[in-house]
Parts: structure tokens; sequence; C-alpha cells
């Protein structure tokens, strides 16, 4: 074995791969088909188990169980995996299981902050330096793009997807898809427009902001049908990568997207609202 700090007490069952400088504290358990890399500690009390790869320097603190099996009631044996990325913190009693079906995974990126009692359930994808506040919950298949923060005690329907640099409220109850770059929660869940401190932080520039803007404004302040929007971004708003990253996740949702249907503000005047924007983001 590398050499690591295994306290006597820790169980590591035969089969486990152990990284150099790993840290593995009392009363831990590491089943036999678990890779730590280099790296890693293990506080006590947490269990892992199943195909599960935790990555350099990430961090498991007490009681966290992950790897197990998943609660899908589908679930018939099939091989599956979890990977967790570099660099994570994992907080206590939080539970990340294995997947569902042949050969999937479930995936926490690098860089992301799990805080206590969090669930992340089968066939979860999390992009990179996400943040999940205490007791958020995920239900299966659910997608969690980068960059993504969200509040505490908020359950996430299962399929729905949260678009890259969201910001979620704290005891919301995400049924759909959220956008990327928007900020919003409660329940009935609503949008207070772009994540505007989250983008000025990840060094977004003015004019993106503001492309961005109206994009939002169109899809959720005009009163028009989803396609009916995108349509009029294409035509109206600058082809920016963010803007284009707009549409393809509004167009490719298969849920639907959270707030859109029932909006019954009035439509305002585009023309009006693009002058007014500078001096909004500036």
């Amino acid at each position: 074995m590398p050499k690591s700090n295994i306290h006597p007490n820790a169980v590591i069952e035969k089969g486990a791969k152990i990284g150099n400088n790993v840290t593995v504290e009392a009363f831990a358990v590491i089943k036999p088909n678990v890779t730590l890399e280099d790296n890693v500690t293990i506080k006590s009390h947490a269990y892992i188990d199943g195909y599960t790869t935790v990555g350099e320097g990430t961090v498991i603190w007490p009681s966290a169980s992950i790897g197990t099996q998943t609660q899908d009631l589908k679930f018939k044996g099939e091989k599956t995996f979890v990977k967790i990325g570099k660099n994570c913190q994992i907080r206590e009693f939080t539970t990340i299981n294995s997947s569902c079906q042949e050969g999937s995974e479930v995936k926490v990126g690098d860089n992301c902050l799990i805080m206590a009692y969090c669930h992340i359930a089968h066939n979860c994808q999390l992009g990179n330096n996400v943040i999940m506040a205490n007791n958020a919950m995920l239900a299966g298949h659910v997608i969690v793009e980068e960059k993504v923060i969200i509040g505490g005690m908020t359950p996430v329907h299962q399929f729905s997807r949260i678009g890259a640099y969201a910001m979620v409220g704290g005891f919301s109850r995400i049924s759909h898809d959220i956008p990327p770059y928007t900020l919003g929660g409660g329940s009935p869940y609503k949008f207070g427009g772009l994540n505007m401190v989250g983008l000025k932080r990840n060094n977004f520039p003015l004019n993106v902001r503001q492309e961005l803007s109206k994009a939002f404004r169109i899809t959720y302040r005009m009163g028009l049908r989803l396609e009916e929007a995108l349509e009029l971004i294409e035509k109206e708003v600058q082809p920016l990568p963010e803007v284009k990253k707009w549409i393809h996740f509004c167009r490719s949702s298969k849920r639907g997207l959270l707030g859109l249907q029932g909006v019954t503000q009035a439509p305002e005047e585009f023309d009006g609202f693009l002058k007014e924007q500078k001096a909004v983001h500036e």
C-alpha cells in the first residue's frame, strides 16, 4: 500500500485502491471497489461503497455515505459508478447514491462544496464548482451545470436541469428546468432576473450581461410563447456564446422551463427596454 495515514481502526477492505498521502480516520469504512486518489481525506465514520472514485484532494467528512446502492426500485444489480472530482468538500451526513442502469454513473465535478445532509441520487451529473447548501436534495437524473449555487432545504425534481451560473434560493421547489445565468427562489418559484452578482464575480463583460438581460427579458417578460421568444432572441440579440447557450438550453428543455407558464406581466416595449440596459449594468 502506498504511503498514507491510515488509522488502525479504519476498515479498508481488500481490493480498495489507496493513493499517496491519503488520510483515513478511525472507523471509516472503505469497501473493495473504491479508489481513493492522492491526498484524499476520509473523516471518521464515513462509508464509501460501490465502484466509487474519489478525486485528488477531496475531503469526505464524518458520517457521509458515498456510493451506496441507488434507492431506485428499478435497480437490478447492475454495475454502476460514482465519480467525485478533485478538491471537493463532501460534508457531514451527505448521501451520494450509486447509479441505475448498467455502466451509468453519478458524477460530481471538481471543486464542489456539498454541505451537510445533502442528497444526490442516481444518474445525477454535477459540473465543476457547484455549491449545494445544507439539506439540498437532487432526485434521480438531475443535471446541475457548472458554478450553480443551490440554497438549503431545496428539493429538485427528477430529470430537471439547472443551467450554469444560476443561483437558486433556499426553501425553493424546483420542478422544471432553470435557465443558465438566472437568479430566483421560492415556492412557487419566481425569477428575479439574472444572477448579476455572480456574473460580475466571474468576470462576464458588460456587453455579455446586457445581451443576456435582453434574452431573459424576451423569454420571461414579454408574454411570448417559448419558441416565439427564442426566435426573437435570434433576431434581436447579439449571437454571443452565452446567448447561444441560453437559446440551446431553453430549446432543448424536455421538462419545460420553470416559471415560464402563467407569466401574467403585460408585454413591454422592447425598444424602450434596450435603452435602459446600459445604466442598469454599469
